[in-house]
Protein backbone atom coordinates (compact mmCIF):
# COMPACT_ATOMS: atom_id res chain seq x y z
CA UNK A 1 0.00 0.00 0.00
CA UNK A 2 1.59 3.65 -0.83
CA UNK A 3 0.16 6.97 0.08
CA UNK A 4 -0.43 9.98 -1.90
CA UNK A 5 3.15 11.90 -1.72
CA UNK A 6 0.89 14.90 -0.80
CA UNK A 7 0.62 13.73 2.58
CA UNK A 8 3.83 12.50 3.32
CA UNK A 9 5.01 16.27 4.78
CA UNK A 10 2.70 14.92 8.15
CA UNK A 11 4.70 12.42 9.09
CA UNK A 12 5.28 13.13 12.15
CA UNK A 13 0.86 13.07 12.57
CA UNK A 14 0.68 9.65 11.23
CA UNK A 15 3.55 7.48 11.07
CA UNK A 16 3.46 4.97 13.15
CA UNK A 17 6.94 4.24 14.39
CA UNK A 18 10.63 6.17 15.09
CA UNK A 19 13.07 3.25 13.90
CA UNK A 20 16.71 4.25 15.35
CA UNK A 21 20.25 2.89 13.92
CA UNK A 22 22.95 2.95 16.06
CA UNK A 23 26.97 3.60 15.51
CA UNK A 24 26.14 3.28 11.86
CA UNK A 25 29.16 5.95 10.96
CA UNK A 26 33.00 4.56 9.81
CA UNK A 27 34.43 6.72 11.94
CA UNK A 28 32.62 5.01 15.22
CA UNK A 29 33.91 1.93 13.93
CA UNK A 30 37.25 1.64 16.49
CA UNK A 31 34.91 2.97 19.37
CA UNK A 32 32.09 0.54 18.92
CA UNK A 33 33.76 -2.24 17.31
CA UNK A 34 37.41 -2.76 17.60
CA UNK A 35 37.28 -1.45 14.21
CA UNK A 36 35.99 -4.28 12.49
CA UNK A 37 32.28 -3.93 10.32
CA UNK A 38 29.86 -5.71 12.52
CA UNK A 39 27.56 -8.48 11.14
CA UNK A 40 23.54 -6.50 11.63
CA UNK A 41 22.67 -3.16 12.28
CA UNK A 42 21.95 -1.81 16.04
CA UNK A 43 18.48 -0.84 15.85
CA UNK A 44 16.19 0.48 18.28
CA UNK A 45 12.69 2.30 18.30
CA UNK A 46 11.51 5.84 19.40
CA UNK A 47 7.53 6.19 19.94
CA UNK A 48 6.21 9.10 17.64
CA UNK A 49 5.89 11.12 21.22
CA UNK A 50 9.53 11.51 20.75
CA UNK A 51 8.86 13.95 17.88
CA UNK A 52 9.15 17.81 18.18
CA UNK A 53 8.92 19.75 14.77
CA UNK A 54 10.85 23.20 13.66
CA UNK A 55 9.62 26.60 15.41
CA UNK A 56 9.03 23.98 18.94
CA UNK A 57 11.73 24.19 21.59
CA UNK A 58 13.42 20.61 22.36
CA UNK A 59 12.48 20.16 25.97
CA UNK A 60 14.35 17.93 28.23
CA UNK A 61 12.50 16.09 31.10
CA UNK A 62 13.86 16.36 34.71
CA UNK A 63 14.60 12.85 35.05
CA UNK A 64 17.16 13.18 31.90
CA UNK A 65 20.55 14.39 33.16
CA UNK A 66 22.95 13.51 30.71
CA UNK A 67 21.13 14.10 27.11
CA UNK A 68 23.73 14.09 23.69
CA UNK A 69 22.96 15.33 20.61
CA UNK A 70 23.39 13.54 17.68
CA UNK A 71 22.65 14.62 13.62
CA UNK A 72 21.32 12.25 11.36
CA UNK A 73 19.44 11.50 8.07
CA UNK A 74 16.01 10.23 8.84
CA UNK A 75 14.70 8.57 5.76
CA UNK A 76 10.24 8.60 5.49
CA UNK A 77 8.89 5.40 3.98
CA UNK A 78 6.49 6.18 1.36
CA UNK A 79 4.73 2.51 0.78
CA UNK A 80 4.40 -0.16 3.05
CA UNK A 81 6.56 -3.21 2.60
CA UNK A 82 7.70 -6.26 4.38
CA UNK A 83 11.05 -8.28 3.64
CA UNK A 84 11.99 -5.70 1.27
CA UNK A 85 14.93 -6.65 -1.24
CA UNK A 86 18.07 -4.57 -1.02
CA UNK A 87 17.78 -3.74 -5.00
CA UNK A 88 13.72 -2.93 -4.06
CA UNK A 89 14.71 -1.27 -0.98
CA UNK A 90 14.73 2.91 -2.57
CA UNK A 91 11.25 2.52 -3.81
CA UNK A 92 9.82 2.32 -0.45
CA UNK A 93 11.30 5.69 0.10
CA UNK A 94 9.15 8.43 -0.07
CA UNK A 95 11.32 11.31 1.02
CA UNK A 96 13.53 12.72 3.90
CA UNK A 97 14.49 14.92 6.96
CA UNK A 98 17.04 15.77 8.72
CA UNK A 99 16.38 14.41 12.13
CA UNK A 100 18.52 14.54 15.85
CA UNK A 101 18.41 11.63 18.22
CA UNK A 102 18.52 13.01 21.27
CA UNK A 103 20.14 10.29 23.76
CA UNK A 104 20.28 10.55 27.56
CA UNK A 105 23.92 8.89 28.07
CA UNK A 106 22.96 8.29 31.46
CA UNK A 107 20.18 6.04 31.13
CA UNK A 108 21.85 4.45 28.26
CA UNK A 109 24.57 3.49 30.57
CA UNK A 110 22.93 2.03 33.01
CA UNK A 111 20.70 0.16 30.59
CA UNK A 112 24.22 -1.25 29.06
CA UNK A 113 25.39 -2.24 32.60
CA UNK A 114 22.21 -4.28 32.99
CA UNK A 115 21.68 -5.75 29.35
CA UNK A 116 18.61 -4.02 29.36
CA UNK A 117 16.72 -2.45 26.77
CA UNK A 118 17.85 1.27 25.39
CA UNK A 119 13.92 2.27 25.21
CA UNK A 120 14.14 5.30 28.06
CA UNK A 121 17.07 6.83 26.58
CA UNK A 122 16.48 6.86 23.18
CA UNK A 123 12.39 7.50 23.98
CA UNK A 124 11.77 10.23 25.91
CA UNK A 125 9.73 13.38 24.90
CA UNK A 126 11.25 15.74 22.31
CA UNK A 127 14.12 13.07 21.76
CA UNK A 128 13.57 13.06 17.83
CA UNK A 129 13.57 16.81 16.83
CA UNK A 130 13.06 16.57 12.95
CA UNK A 131 12.72 19.23 10.05
CA UNK A 132 10.61 19.52 7.01
CA UNK A 133 9.86 16.29 4.69
CA UNK A 134 11.62 16.63 1.56
CA UNK A 135 10.45 15.46 -1.45
CA UNK A 136 12.68 12.03 -2.50
CA UNK A 137 13.56 14.12 -5.61
CA UNK A 138 15.56 16.73 -3.99
CA UNK A 139 18.55 14.25 -2.69
CA UNK A 140 19.45 12.58 -5.80
CA UNK A 141 22.34 11.02 -3.80
CA UNK A 142 21.14 10.28 -0.66
CA UNK A 143 24.38 7.97 -0.32
CA UNK A 144 26.78 11.38 -0.86
CA UNK A 145 24.93 14.35 1.36
CA UNK A 146 26.92 16.06 3.69
CA UNK A 147 25.56 16.38 7.33
CA UNK A 148 26.70 18.71 9.87
CA UNK A 149 25.62 20.12 13.58
CA UNK A 150 26.94 23.23 15.36
CA UNK A 151 25.99 24.15 18.66
CA UNK A 152 25.95 27.55 19.54
CA UNK A 153 27.10 28.49 16.36
CA UNK A 154 30.26 25.94 16.95
CA UNK A 155 30.41 23.20 14.52
CA UNK A 156 30.52 20.11 16.13
CA UNK A 157 29.94 17.23 13.20
CA UNK A 158 30.41 17.26 9.93
CA UNK A 159 30.40 14.11 8.14
CA UNK A 160 29.24 12.44 4.53
CA UNK A 161 26.31 9.92 4.30
CA UNK A 162 28.84 7.68 2.31
CA UNK A 163 31.06 7.07 5.52
CA UNK A 164 27.74 5.03 6.56
CA UNK A 165 28.44 1.65 7.61
CA UNK A 166 25.32 -0.07 6.38
CA UNK A 167 23.58 1.60 3.58
CA UNK A 168 20.73 2.91 3.25
CA UNK A 169 18.88 -0.09 1.08
CA UNK A 170 20.88 -2.26 3.32
CA UNK A 171 18.56 -0.73 6.48
CA UNK A 172 15.45 -0.72 4.60
CA UNK A 173 15.68 -4.37 4.19
CA UNK A 174 17.13 -5.24 7.17
CA UNK A 175 14.52 -3.90 9.37
CA UNK A 176 11.59 -5.14 7.34
CA UNK A 177 12.71 -8.47 7.91
CA UNK A 178 11.40 -8.20 11.24
CA UNK A 179 8.92 -5.33 11.05
CA UNK A 180 6.24 -4.12 8.47
CA UNK A 181 7.32 -0.81 7.37
CA UNK A 182 4.65 1.88 6.63
CA UNK A 183 4.11 5.25 5.13
CA UNK A 184 5.02 8.14 7.26
CA UNK A 185 7.72 5.59 9.56
CA UNK A 186 10.84 7.38 9.72
CA UNK A 187 14.25 5.60 10.06
CA UNK A 188 17.19 8.18 11.41
CA UNK A 189 20.27 6.18 10.01
CA UNK A 190 22.68 7.13 12.85
CA UNK A 191 24.82 9.74 13.61
CA UNK A 192 28.71 10.55 12.98
CA UNK A 193 31.18 11.14 15.68
CA UNK A 194 31.37 14.28 17.15
CA UNK A 195 28.20 14.03 19.27
CA UNK A 196 28.43 15.49 22.70
CA UNK A 197 26.20 17.18 25.58
CA UNK A 198 23.53 19.47 25.60
CA UNK A 199 22.54 22.44 27.86
CA UNK A 200 19.69 24.54 29.04
CA UNK A 201 19.47 27.47 26.34
CA UNK A 202 22.06 25.96 23.97
CA UNK A 203 20.98 26.71 19.98
CA UNK A 204 21.16 23.43 17.85
CA UNK A 205 21.56 24.09 14.34
CA UNK A 206 22.34 21.21 11.72
CA UNK A 207 21.46 20.43 8.10
CA UNK A 208 21.79 18.02 5.00
CA UNK A 209 24.51 19.25 2.94
CA UNK A 210 22.79 22.80 1.43
CA UNK A 211 19.31 21.29 0.83
CA UNK A 212 18.06 22.44 4.06
CA UNK A 213 18.50 23.41 7.82
CA UNK A 214 17.08 23.07 11.10
CA UNK A 215 17.18 24.97 14.03
CA UNK A 216 16.48 24.22 17.97
CA UNK A 217 16.50 25.66 21.50
CA UNK A 218 16.91 23.44 24.40
CA UNK A 219 15.03 23.62 27.43
CA UNK A 220 15.43 21.89 30.59
CA UNK A 221 11.55 20.99 32.21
Amino acid sequence: MSICSSKLPKFTEFGKKIVGVGANYNALLEAFFNGKKPTAPIIFLKPPSAYVTVGKPIRIPKICQNVNYEVELGVIIGQKGFDIPENKAMDFVGGYTCALDLTDFGTLGTSREARGPWSLAKGFDSSCPVGDFIPKNRIPEPDNLKIWLKVNNTLKQDDNTGNLIFTLPQLISYISKYMTLEPGDLIVTGTPDGYGPVSHGDKIKAGLGDVTEISFEIERL
